[in-house]
């Protein structure tokens, strides 16, 4: 799996600063950049997040190149509404000799891998048989999820937030917390205040809605938390 982040809102940090001081102040639009130290920025942003006042973060946005994930992934993916999405097609590219994904459960098991890429055998020989019986954008009807795939993602910082709330979750399915945790990497280098308190809730808020489904993070915090 490999994350890049491509394009982002220059300065976000500053930028969702000033979103919030016209809020917050009487300061005219020009002037809305003048002395904004990285005191005033890191202020700003701490307001935010600590009321809850999302909307001003919905000014930044940044898109990734994402590869080497799976069509399982991207159907996951894609349930994040608030985002734009572009994705490689199979039914422009031919997907011969395909690569895959392989879920570490499966790696971990020699029977399952045994069975897992002899099934992606199988299924890549009939899709090539296919192919040249009928159209490869029929053909593809056949490819697995396992797939790899790439595509590209562009989201707003609020949508980014609960992107991270879900997905980085330990609940999360592993791929696309694995995703999650690269993405929140990529964010934090180029606006580190303003996605410092993302994450998820066991972690930033000190809660877990996952009831008696939860992994048990939190518990473990606390715990921690009381040895120091």
């Amino acid at each position: 799996m490999k994350v890049k982040l491509i394009n982002y809102t220059p300065d976000p940090d500053k930028t969702v600063a000033a979103a919030a001081r016209l809020c917050y102040s009487p300061i005219g639009a020009e002037d809305l950049l003048d002395n904004l130290t990285d005191q005033e920025v890191a202020k700003f942003l701490n307001i935010l997040v600590r009321m809850g006042h999302w909307s001003p973060i919905e000014h930044v946005t940044f898109t990734f190149a994402i590869e080497g994930v799976s069509r399982a992934l991207s159907h996951q993916l894609v349930r994040h509404r608030i985002a734009s999405y572009s994705q490689q097609s199979q039914r422009y590219v031919k997907f011969e000799d395909f690569a895959y994904v392989i879920p570490p459960s499966v790696k971990n098991n020699p029977e399952a891998e045994a069975i897992f890429t002899r099934t992606m055998k199988i299924i890549n020989e009939a899709y090539k048989e296919l192919a040249d019986l009928v159209h490869h954008e029929d053909a593809r009807y056949v490819l697995p999820n396992a797939c790899e795939t790439k595509l590209v993602a562009t989201l707003n910082a609020r949508s980014l937030y609960n992107f991270f709330r879900h997905r980085c979750c330990e609940r999360a399915q592993w791929e696309i917390r694995k995703l999650a945790n690269l993405m929140l990497a990529e964010v934090r280098r180029v606006a580190p205040i303003l996605f410092s308190n993302a994450g998820p809730d066991c972690i930033t808020q000190g809660i877990c809605h996952e009831g008696k489904m939860s992994c048990g993070r939190l518990e473990k915090i606390k715990a921690a938390e009381k040895g120091n």
